[in-house]
C-alpha cells in the first residue's frame, strides 16, 4: 500500500476491498478505533454510530463474498455533515434548537450512499446552521495541521475527519464556500457542484438559492467516486437537474487540451504572495500537462461578495421562520445577526440584489464559453489563527475579501473544484479552485485529477496523526 491504511484514497481501498485482500469490517473497526484514540483532541464528530457502522460493514462483507458488488463505494467508510437527515440518528444542524430532533427517514443523499454500500461512521460537527461559527455552547473542531488556526466554515467537522484519516470521505454543503473553504485549511480536496446537481431533499437548509451539497476527500478520483454516487435527479427535489452520467473510468487526468482562464489582475487582488506563488505553480503544471493558459476579465465580483450576507439572510430568514424570533434565544450571535439582517432589507434592496446576481451570471456564462476552467485561489490567505478570524468577523470589508473568491460562484450555481496547492513556510495548507461552466462537474474533475497526477500535495498528512 502506498499510504498507511487510515490514508488510503478510497479508490485504492476500494481494489483491496473487492479483491478480498481487505475486509469492511477490518477497516470500520480501524476506523471506530482510531475516532475513539484521536478525536477527543480534534472534536469532528458529533455522534459516532459504532453498532450501525459494523452492522453495515459485515451486511457488505458478506454480499462481496457473494459476489454482489454495488460500485467502488461498496464497504468504503464515511461520514456526513449533521445536517443530512439520517433515518433514526440525532441531527442537529449545529443548534441546540434541535439536539432532540431524530429524523424519521434519509436525506436523499444518505440514502444513495447506503444504496452504494457505503458504512457510515456518524455524524460531524459543523457550525450553527451551517453559517459563520459553532453555536457558543457547542465545541468547535480543531485543525489537526495546527489547533490554533481555523478548521474551514460550516463543513470544519467534514475537513478534520477526512483530513486526520478519522473517515475516507465525507458529504459537506457550501453556501458561500463551505466545502471549499475546510477543504483549502486542511488539504483536502472537494467539490462544489453545479446548483441542482445533488438533491437537497431531507438537507437542513441555510439559503435555497444558494445551498449546495457536495463531497469532500482527499483525491479529486475520490471526489469522482462519491459525486458519481449522491448526484442525479431526485422527484423530491424539484430544484434538482436531470441525471448525469458520470463514467468514472472514462474520465482521463489530463489537461491536454483544456483552456484554462488566468485573470491576473483578480488574482492579485488583495492575495498574499504566497498564494500567487502557488497559483503560478499550479499554471506551470497546467502547461505542463498539456494545458493552455488564456488570458481572460473576471466579471466583477465585488458587488456580489458584498452583497452576500444581505442575499443569505433574506432566505435564512424564511428558512428559520418558523423557530425565529420566536425562539431567538435559542440562537448564538452569529446566525440571529444574519436572520436579522434579512428580516430588515427591504424588498426593492433585495431585488437589487438578485439584479447584481444576475448581471454577474450573465457575463460569467459569456466568459466561459471561451475556457473550459478559470484558475482561482480559495481564500486570499492561507487559513487564519483564531484572532485573525476574530477580527475578521468585525470587519465587513475583511470578510467580503476572505469570500470574495467562493460566494459569487453560489451566487450563479457555476461548480467549482477546490485543491490543495501547497503549504505556507509554517505548514500550513494553501487551496486553488478550478471553476467550470454548469455541468462542468467531469471537467473539474479531470483538471483535479492531472494536477494530482503532477503533484503530492494532496498526499500530504497532518503530522503526527
Amino acid at each position: 500500500m502506498s499510504e498507511p491504511l487510515h490514508y488510503l484514497e478510497m479508490f485504492e481501498l476500494s481494489l483491496l476491498i473487492r479483491s478480498g485482500r481487505l475486509s469492511p469490517v477490518e477497516v470500520t473497526q480501524m476506523q471506530l478505533e482510531r475516532i475513539e484514540r484521536l478525536d477527543g483532541g480534534l472534536r469532528s464528530y458529533v455522534t459516532v454510530t459504532a453498532e450501525r457502522a459494523l452492522a453495515q460493514a459485515r451486511q457488505a462483507e458478506r454480499e462481496l463474498a457473494r459476489g454482489e458488488c454495488r460500485g467502488p463505494l461498496h464497504g468504503i467508510p464515511l461520514a456526513l455533515k449533521d445536517l443530512f437527515h439520517t433515518e433514526g440518528v440525532p441531527t442537529s444542524a449545529g443548534m441546540p434548537l434541535y439536539a432532540g430532533f431524530v429524523p424519521s427517514e434519509d436525506a436523499t443523499v444518505v440514502a444513495r450512499l447506503r444504496e452504494a454500500g457505503a458504512v457510515l461512521l456518524g455524524k460531524l460537527q459543523m457550525t450553527e446552521g451551517a453559517f459563520a461559527t459553532p453555536h457558543p455552547d457547542l465545541p468547535a473542531p480543531n485543525n489537526p495541521w495546527h489547533h490554533g488556526h481555523w478548521t474551514g466554515a460550516s463543513s470544519s467537522g467534514s475537513g478534520v475527519a477526512v483530513a486526520a484519516g478519522l473517515c475516507y470521505g465525507a458529504l459537506g454543503t457550501d453556501s458561500g464556500g463551505s466545502i471549499r473553504f475546510p477543504c483549502a485549511a486542511n488539504g483536502l480536496t472537494g467539490l462544489k457542484p453545479t446548483w441542482g446537481r445533488v438533491s437537497r431533499h431531507g438537507c437542513f437548509e441555510l439559503a435555497a438559492s444558494l445551498d449546495h451539497v457536495g463531497p469532500m476527500a482527499r483525491s479529486a478520483r475520490d471526489v469522482l467516486f462519491l459525486l458519481s454516487a449522491i448526484a442525479g435527479h431526485d422527484p423530491r427535489d424539484p430544484t434538482s437537474l436531470p441525471s448525469v452520467c458520470l463514467e468514472i473510468p472514462g474520465i482521463q487526468d489530463s489537461f491536454q487540451g483544456l483552456r484554462v482562464g488566468i485573470d491576473e489582475a483578480w488574482l492579485s487582488d488583495g492575495v498574499d504572495p504566497a498564494i500567487q506563488a502557488a497559483l503560478e505553480r499550479v499554471m506551470a503544471l497546467v502547461v505542463e500537462g498539456g494545458g493552455q493558459l488564456l488570458r481572460v476579465r473576471v466579471p466583477d465580483t465585488r458587488a456580489v461578495s458584498t452583497n452576500w450576507e444581505a442575499h443569505c439572510g433574506v432566505q435564512t430568514a424564511v428558512a428559520h421562520a418558523a423557530t425565529y424570533p420566536s425562539r431567538a434565544d435559542a440562537y448564538g450571535p452569529a446566525l440571529s445577526r444574519l436572520i436579522d439582517c434579512g428580516r430588515a432589507l427591504s424588498g426593492m434592496d433585495y431585488q437589487r440584489v438578485l439584479l447584481e446576481a444576475q448581471r454577474f451570471n450573465g457575463e460569467l456564462e459569456a466568459l466561459l464559453s471561451g475556457v473550459d476552467l478559470l484558475l482561482a485561489p480559495v481564500q486570499p490567505f492561507a487559513a487564519p489563527n483564531h484572532e485573525q478570524l476574530a477580527a475578521l468577523a468585525q470587519d465587513p470589508e475583511l470578510n467580503r475579501r476572505l469570500i470574495q473568491f467562493t460566494a459569487p460562484f453560489n451566487v450563479s450555481g457555476h461548480p467549482a473544484l477546490s485543491l490543495p496547492c501547497g503549504f505556507t513556510d509554517g505548514g500550513l495548507p494553501l487551496g486553488c479552485q478550478f471553476i467550470a461552466n454548469k455541468g462542468g462537474e467531469a471537467v473539474l474533475c479531470r483538471a483535479g485529477m492531472a494536477l494530482q497526477k503532477l503533484s503530492d500535495w494532496h498526499r500530504q498528512h497532518p503530522p503526527g496523526l
